[in-house]
């Protein structure tokens, strides 16, 4: 499969603090493995990614990777509106991070007004024994916003593919029950000639 099989894309955005571990994340949905040594993001980067979200009908994933740095926050932020569904990511072992993303969520709300955003709960490093956020704490924000809680490992690939997928499906059934309106360069594509390529 290429991205111009795809009849739908959607922009996915991963939030969280440094050392959250989304690129982790992101590299072992995309390339399959856990990366041996990952970059600090800077600013964004993005890949590409297809799902099939039933037989027959593929998406075109464009997930940007956002970094989690404080000075960085204004020029990420642009691109919210243009974004169907965020993975609010936080570190099991670290109530810093856990923190940030309760704060974040409240920022992208108003940033993507008019249009909707889907989100999904992650906690990430589950394989790690300490912990420092409460389940009692995470239930309650992921009952306060309306969005499903997964724990995924990049490191043992763990609910990985499971948290994208999710998020995935949520912003498909929304969309296709007309409950989710996206940015006008992202949903459906209506001629098979458009390519499935970033705006």
């Amino acid at each position: 499969m290429n991205l111009t099989d795809c009849q739908y894309r959607f922009k996915l955005i991963m939030i969280g603090g440094d050392c959250a571990g989304k690129s982790c994340m992101l590299h072992r949905y995309t390339k399959g493995q856990f990366p041996e040594s990952v970059d600090v993001t800077i600013g964004m980067s993005f890949r590409n990614h297809i799902l099939e979200v039933e037989p027959g009908v593929r998406v075109a994933l464009h997930i940007y990777d956002t970094a989690g740095h404080e000075s960085f926050w204004q020029a990420i932020s642009c691109c919210f509106p243009q974004s169907a569904g965020c993975l609010l990511v936080f570190d099991l072992g670290n109530n810093k991070s856990f923190n940030y993303i309760k704060h974040r969520y409240t920022e992208v709300c108003k940033a993507v007004r008019p249009y909707s955003v889907l989100f999904v709960l992650v906690g990430h490093k589950c394989d790690r024994e300490e912990r420092e956020v409460s389940q009692e704490e995470v239930e309650e924000f992921a009952s306060e916003v309306g969005a499903p809680y997964i724990e995924t490992s990049a490191k043992t690939g763990h609910n990985v593919a499971e948290a994208f997928e999710l998020l995935t499906h949520r912003i498909y059934q929304g969309l296709i029950s007309g409950q989710v309106h996206l940015h006008e360069s992202w949903g459906k594509i209506e001629n098979k000639s458009n390519k499935c390529c970033a705006s």
